[in-house]
């Protein structure tokens, strides 16, 4: 029997992290082939303060702590399954540690060049663009013009990037351990036994998945400029105005994704099907077919922290939700 669900999860280096509102486990292939499995802790601000639980609050601080989540789980999965495995035997203690220090300095500045690229690309790269076709075709966008062409700039960037980035073999692999993601929650969600044949019966389009909530914030971004420059209508006409105000409306873009996602994933219909398609479709690139040793991990992660109350039975508005998938 289908039923409703807050399990969602993240795909890692050769592993899966599946959360539900109870637990978070975190299960790894290792380099003996054995599977790894560790319950990691869940320091949830809406766990312990209901503020952080209002709507739109929610979907900003789940954000941010999805990020600094995933962050610390693709790296404990990375280090589990050898891949930042620099060290050999015969190194001492002390020079383990200073590489263990060295490698996490260098992660964190490819982070935070990592953030900085990021809003390069798709805060100011769009405007520079419009800019640009401007001063070619030696003609004037309206303002509403001008911020629908920015995000359809954004959002070509977005997609060129993911599909660039998915020929690349590691991101391939993650790529698919995302498609066996999906694919056990919706075994899941249908109620059938958690076997690698029933899962892989499954589809690895999933509405709640992160993808669909990246493409959301895009498309809800182009809604909020628009209202932004019609209430201000001069705040496009200094760039670095407009992109400091683009990246302060971050926030409530994220919060408004989180409610709009959430609800596609809890109910089925003609108008959260087409707020889902571009989503979906976008998914054909972030998951592939993944293989039966995948679905294996995939399965172990969410039987770890599978809730011991069924998500049908719980009130689902007090449940703390894991909605990005």
């Amino acid at each position: 029997m289908a039923k409703y669900t807050s399990i969602g999860g993240q795909a890692l280096i050769e592993g899966i992290m599946m959360k539900s509102p109870e637990k978070t486990a975190l299960s790894v292939r290792m380099p003996d082939g054995s599977i790894d499995t560790e319950l990691l802790p869940d320091k949830s601000l809406r766990t312990k303060y209901k503020f952080f639980r209002t709507p739109i609050i929610r979907g900003i601080v789940g954000f941010v702590e999805s990020m600094i989540q995933g962050y610390k789980a693709m790296m404990l999965s990375a280090d589990k399954s050898g891949f930042t495995d620099f060290e050999n035997e015969e190194k001492n203690s002390s020079d383990k540690k200073e590489n263990s220090v060295l490698t996490n300095i260098i992660m964190i500045i490819g982070t935070v060049l990592g953030v900085l690229l990021a809003l390069a690309l798709f805060t100011y790269l769009p405007r520079l663009c419009v800019d640009g076709l401007e001063w070619i075709f030696n003609f004037s966008f309206s303002k509403f013009a001008r911020s629908f062409t920015e995000q359809f700039i954004k959002l070509s960037v977005f997609v060129l990037y993911v599909w660039l980035v998915s020929f690349m073999k590691d991101i391939k692999r993650v790529f698919m351990y995302h498609g066996a993601e999906h694919k056990t929650i919706f075994c899941y969600e249908k109620g059938l036994e958690l076997t690698v044949e029933n899962v892989k019966k499954q589809k690895r389009y999933h509405p709640r998945c992160g993808t669909s909530f990246m493409i959301l914030m895009i498309l809800i971004s182009v809604i909020i400029s628009t209202v932004v420059q019609i209430i201000f209508p001069n705040v496009y006409d200094v760039r670095a105005v407009w992109v400091m105000v683009k990246i302060l409306l971050i926030p409530l873009t994220c919060g408004i994704g989180f409610e709009v996602l959430k609800i596609c994933g809890k109910y089925d219909n003609a108008v959260t099907r087409i707020i889902s398609a571009p989503g979906l479709w976008l998914q054909r690139i972030t998951t592939k077919e993944p293989e039966d040793s995948m679905i294996e991990i995939a399965i172990t992660a969410l039987k770890a922290c599978e809730p011991e109350i069924p998500d049908v039975e719980r009130n689902i508005e007090e449940s703390i939700e894991n909605d990005n998938i």
